[in-house]
């Protein structure tokens, strides 16, 4: 309404009521007033409530800023689970790292499943290594028919998200070493074909073609010309190159050879525990160039300063309960090699001091420090190894890794980028 309309209803009301304009003037004071009054205290309800402790259920908690976070894991060994004990992850399981029922739980929206050939049992390459590596990818693709509701195989970063929106895990592999490709060039695109979108020239046992960290070959091999050509393929496809358990050769062959970005899907720094399977600054800093990732592995042995040593003397210790194990079990060679482990698992936890998330995160510090945080991420290594952080025991556990995160200072926008975001990027590099 116009000021000279509203002046004129005022005078007009003044001088045929002027009690009754005054009753109004009081009743529109007492209604600013009221909303005034509201106003404020709602300001300070909300002041209130971020000023309450994290633990409170608001936006800022460090569990819901996990939650909203894209969360891939990089590396887990469950696929050899699901052939050898033909466990059912749908239900929460009594032993083991990994289950859908605790990676809801975690808050984990990714997995990359390991599709590992073990060359002592299988071959480091012919028909019996091609056999197991397709057998576990069987399995996991299986994992999305026979239960659309829980997951959804994925090959991609846009798969990964609508993974998310849907509300189920997405299912990803990468090769755990290049044994399953024969020496064919070939069969890299068949593996790609079949849904692998990582992988490691090799494991702890050199191949032909490149050196790994795990054994003396190692130390003198780097990648030949076939190697190059894996390489090259791999970068045509638009399959990730992973560094872990390379050879120090291998893995500067693979840099200066790649045109893409190159990741170690579950390793950590030299510095800080000084193991052949980690990277070292020169190496964190070659791979970031590239628009890499260093996703950091949760097994204490890459973790801790001397633990690895404390590990050889358990093992010594423990020697002949190992070989009674697998000397009772009655099944093949992969099913005494559980009972090996079984007992491996059972004594370092008694055995070996426990190692926290703190230092999961003194690894990613020292990446951050080095490259800056757009350069890591995680690579957990459950069901692939005997023992884990204790505070981040199994994937349910995840969220406590967010925890140590924001306590150290890093952002929302940083915890996303760690937890999934950085390789996400990658992958989406890739095509």
């Amino acid at each position: 309404m116009r000021p000279f309309k509203l002046k004129m209803i005022n005078e007009w009301i003044f001088s045929t009521n002027p009690r009754k304009f005054l009753t109004i003037r009081i009743m529109i004071t007492f209604f600013l007033l009221s909303a005034f009054l509201s106003a404020c205290y709602n300001n300070k309800m909300n002041q209130d409530k971020q000023n309450t402790p994290m633990s409170q259920n608001t936006a800022s908690d460090p569990l819901s800023i996990h939650q909203r976070a894209i969360a891939v894991d990089m590396h887990a060994d469950t696929a050899q689970r699901l052939l050898d004990e033909h466990v059912d992850i749908q239900q929460q399981l009594s032993d083991g790292h990994f289950d859908a029922v605790r990676a809801k739980a975690g808050g984990l929206d990714a997995q990359f499943f390991s599709i590992w050939v073990e060359p002592q049992l299988f071959g480091g390459g012919g028909a019996r290594a091609m056999k197991r590596a397709d057998e576990q990818i069987a399995a996991v693709r299986e994992l999305a028919e026979k239960h659309p509701e829980t997951w959804l195989l994925a090959t991609s970063a846009e798969d990964i998200r609508r993974a998310v929106r849907e509300g189920k895990i997405a299912a990803l592999m990468g090769l755990e070493g290049g044994y399953a490709i024969d020496e064919r060039l070939e069969n890299v695109q068949r593996y790609y074909d079949l849904g692998v979108r990582y992988m490691s020239p090799a494991w702890s046992i050199s191949t032909s073609w490149a050196g790994s960290s795990g054994d003396d070959v190692g130390l003198t091999r780097g990648l030949n010309d076939f190697g190059k050509s894996v390489v090259r393929e791999m970068n045509r496809l638009g399959m990730m190159v992973d560094v872990s358990h390379v050879s120090d050769r291998t893995f500067w062959d693979i840099v200066n050879t790649s045109t893409a970005p190159v990741v170690a899907t579950h390793s950590a720094c030299r510095a800080i525990a000084d193991v052949p399977r980690n990277l070292t600054d020169d190496m964190i800093r070659a791979l970031a160039k590239t628009g890499g990732v260093v996703n950091v592995i949760f097994y204490p042995e890459h973790l801790e300063p001397g633990w690895q040593t404390l590990k050889k003397k358990v093992d010594a210790e423990i020697a002949t309960m190992v070989q009674q194990a697998s000397n009772a079990e009655p099944g093949g060679a992969v099913h005494k090699k559980l009972a090996r482990d079984r007992v491996r698992t059972r004594e370092f936890a008694r055995r070996l001091p426990p190692v926290k998330v703190s230092r999961i995160v003194d690894h990613i510090d020292h990446i951050v420090k080095l490259v800056g945080v757009d350069h890591v991420g995680i690579g957990s290594d459950f069901d692939g190894v005997q023992i884990t952080t204790s505070d981040l025991a199994t994937v349910a556990d995840l969220p406590n890794l967010t925890k140590e995160l924001l306590r150290r200072g890093y952002t929302e926008s940083d915890v996303e980028k760690i937890l999934g975001g950085n390789m996400l990027r990658v992958m989406e590099a890739l095509h």
